[in-house]
């Protein structure tokens, strides 16, 4: 097996050829850091890489040689994690300059449950600076470069994951969306991603909370290896508030039933402008596709709602993050983070609440609905730049139209792709499933993924 046959692999059939001796974890992981160290140049995915990896691989090598009883399903395989996230004695910057090289004793509560199931851990990620954007663009680091279209987004805020899962620099990486920040870059970068409910998953800390508006995923090229993933993120923590009901079963083993089909509710208009022509034409194929599926498929509708009755709950947010030098941070940051600091938190609550009891009762009215992720094709790189704070923060808001308000409800969506633009950039479908209903968006996923596959295309940037 040649190095493109194997880094071309899903996880799962990576970790399948580890446990069956085939190949050394060791092998696999020194192989795809000689990828990243040529690829990463060109696409900025990892802002830190750790070459100790090939130690850690060697030692799962000698696990595996000594094993008497069933290894972790991922054991062995390589792993990138957002730079949002704690990796202990790692540095962690949350992709700004107002952040001191913090390197703490330990894992977070995302990152725990990953290293438990085996991964090896290769470098950390790009992101927005503290996720605030759905661009990669810190002014930290350089771009994060799509890698289907150097001169385009890979998105964001978890534009490192997709890039480095696109380029075939990892297998599958994680993520985590506050207002569609898997499913943005997922959609950009011709990738699955998903976003599970709210309370499935822990925050880093090991929080989950009614108005919490992110929550960590996977980035994968298959929905195997993403229910696989979410099997290993999801969790109960006793004493803590606010957690999704377990699961019936594993994700892993979520299939549509022989002779189910769901009731599908679509809509295609925002108040932040039109769709573009190539994106509406693509999704009224994926359509097409679900009633051939054998799908009851109509048009819904949802309350109207405008992004300045959204706006201050993302301010809100920003405001909560512990940052001791703000002038550090770059104007949206500081733009969002100063105005969330002259709101209430009684108000913030009052509104969470009023905009969520007006949306959650349309979500419930079908199995699931179906948008476009986004609505525009991948932005070109420094489009956001050069705009005042809080026009920059409203234009690039255009890209989350359809994903922000499923943060707001915490219900479960992903991003399958769906084919091209003219122009040859990524689009996506995005699936909302009900409230904690993940196995129904994983088993039309699976459908799709049968009947549209996307996993054949490859970008021509892993040729460099």
């Amino acid at each position: 097996m040649n190095e493109s046959e194997l880094l071309d692999k899903t996880a799962l059939q990576q970790a399948q050829l580890i446990r069956d001796g085939k190949v050394s974890s060791e092998e696999l992981v020194r192989l795809t850091l000689e990828r990243i160290h040529r690829l990463n140049p060109i696409l900025n995915a990892f802002v830190s890489v750790f070459d100790r990896a090939i130690t850690v691989a060697r030692r799962k090598d000698r696990d595996r040689r000594s094993s008497r009883g069933t290894l972790p399903i991922f054991h062995g395989v390589p792993i990138g994690i957002k730079d949002l996230n704690i990796v202990r004695w790692t540095i962690t910057r949350y992709g700004s300059q107002a952040v001191a090289h913090l390197a703490l004793p330990f894992d977070d509560y995302t990152v725990a449950p990953l290293r438990r199931a085996g991964f090896v851990i290769l470098g950390k990620l790009a992101t927005s600076e503290f996720g605030t954007m759905p661009v990669t663009e810190p002014a930290l680091h350089p771009p994060t470069r799509n890698p289907w279209s150097l001169e385009h987004s890979a998105g964001g805020s978890s534009g490192g994951s997709a890039a480095a899962v696109a380029s075939g620099m990892l297998p599958v990486a994680q993520g985590s969306d506050g207002a569609g920040s898997i499913r943005i870059p997922a959609a950009f970068c011709n990738l699955y991603g998903f976003k599970p409910a709210r309370g499935r998953v822990a925050n880093q800390f090991g929080l989950s909370d009614r108005r919490l508006l992110y929550t960590s995923g996977p980035i994968t090229h298959s929905v195997d290896d993403a229910a696989a993933m979410l099997d290993v993120m999801a969790g109960l923590f006793d004493g803590k508030p606010h957690w999704a009901p377990p699961p019936k079963r594993l994700f892993s083993e979520t299939r549509q039933p022989s002779g189910q089909s769901f009731t599908i509710k679509f809509f295609t208009s925002t108040p932040l402008g039109p769709i573009d022509p190539d994106i509406l034409k693509g999704f009224l194929r994926s359509l097409s596709t679900l009633s051939e599926l054998g799908h009851h498929v109509e048009e819904g509708c949802l309350p109207d709602a405008s992004f300045e009755e959204f706006l201050p709950l993302w301010q809100s947010q920003v405001a909560q993050v512990p940052i001791f030098y703000w002038g550090g941070t770059q104007p949206v940051t500081r733009w969002l983070g100063a105005a969330g600091r002259m709101l209430r938190a009684q108000k913030i609550a009052t509104l969470f609440d009023s905009l969520k009891a007006r949306f959650e009762p349309a979500f419930s009215t079908a199995d699931i609905w179906v948008t476009p992720t986004v609505a525009l094709p991948a932005p070109r790189i420094g489009t956001f730049c050069n705009l005042p704070a809080a026009e920059a923060f409203a234009e690039a808001a255009k890209l989350g139209a359809f994903t922000a308000l499923i943060n707001l409800v915490g219900l479960p969506a992903a991003n399958v792709p769906m084919g091209f633009t003219r122009e040859g950039l990524p689009m996506g479908l995005q699936l909302v499933g009900r409230a904690f209903a993940e196995e129904d968006v994983l088993s039309l996923s699976l459908q799709l993924e049968q009947a549209m596959p996307w996993r054949h295309h490859t970008p021509a940037v892993q040729n460099h």
